[in-house]
């Protein structure tokens, strides 16, 4: 059964089924303030509550992180402001998504020209090589994307392997995606663009992470699961899951 999650705080469910609740630091909702922030970015933190995300994530003034996949860069503007000028964030778009649509690039260089902080990286997911000692990964929307059918059948385990190997002992994975049908099958990704909640686990575990918890903040109890999530019926209502790894150590 789902839970109801209050406003500024994140309920999640521990690997215990303990309720955790995430309080949002203060340096998140600084970065959350931070008035260079597009109107187009601000409206949107309603629905997707970045500060109990990025909460959930335990990243720090300093921190060095990676925006995996970063789309139009709204979590990566975030995680900027967020670690500050002593931080680093790698923002990673793949080459074959700036391949196959080149605003993906455009969107790379330009947040990357306007934060000193942010270093671009458009490798594919086959050679992606991110810097070592991070203190998270996030990805958001797009963990499925892994599963496409245009791409190799081995890139969610090189990139999860990838992942293990740049993060720090300790380091947190956190992954944000649409929820599919329990049992759904892997082709769900490429068909709906959703993933089944155990296929991620198994997939991340395998490679060496540690499940940690999942969180309900993003839970819509209006979506079937059925949908495509571009469906206009239910774009932008989609039901996500978060779910928090760390690598052991």
């Amino acid at each position: 059964m789902r839970l109801m999650v209050p406003l500024f705080a994140a309920l999640s469910v521990g690997i215990a089924g303990a309720a955790v609740a995430a309080e949002v630091p203060a340096h998140i909702k600084a970065a959350l303030a931070d008035k260079s922030r597009p109107a187009e970015d601000v409206s949107r933190d309603a629905a997707r509550k970045p500060g109990e995300l990025l909460a959930m994530g335990e990243i720090k003034t300093g921190g060095k992180v990676a925006d995996f996949v970063i789309g139009g860069g709204y979590f990566t503007r975030i995680l900027s402001a967020a670690v500050g000028p002593g931080g680093t964030v790698y923002a990673y778009q793949p080459a074959e998504f700036i391949q196959y649509e080149k605003s993906y690039g455009e969107n790379l260089k330009k947040v990357a020209a306007a934060l000193p902080n942010v270093k671009p990286i458009d490798t594919s997911f086959q050679t992606m090589d991110l810097p070592d000692g991070l203190d998270l990964v996030l990805t958001v929307q797009n963990y499925h994307d892994l599963y496409l059918k245009p791409f190799p059948a081995d890139t969610a385990s090189k990139v999860n392997a990838e992942i293990f190997k740049s993060l720090k002992p300790g380091g947190v994975y956190l992954i944000v995606d649409h929820e599919a049908l329990p049992g759904a099958g892997l082709g769900v990704g490429d068909s709906l663009h959703r993933i089944d909640i155990a296929d991620v686990k198994k997939g991340v575990e395998a490679a060496g992470f540690k499940f940690v918890e999942e969180s309900q903040l993003l839970h819509a109890a209006g979506d079937p699961h059925t949908a495509n999530v571009f469906d206009p019926a239910i774009r932008g209502k989609t039901d996500q899951f978060i779910l928090k790894f760390k690598k052991p150590g």
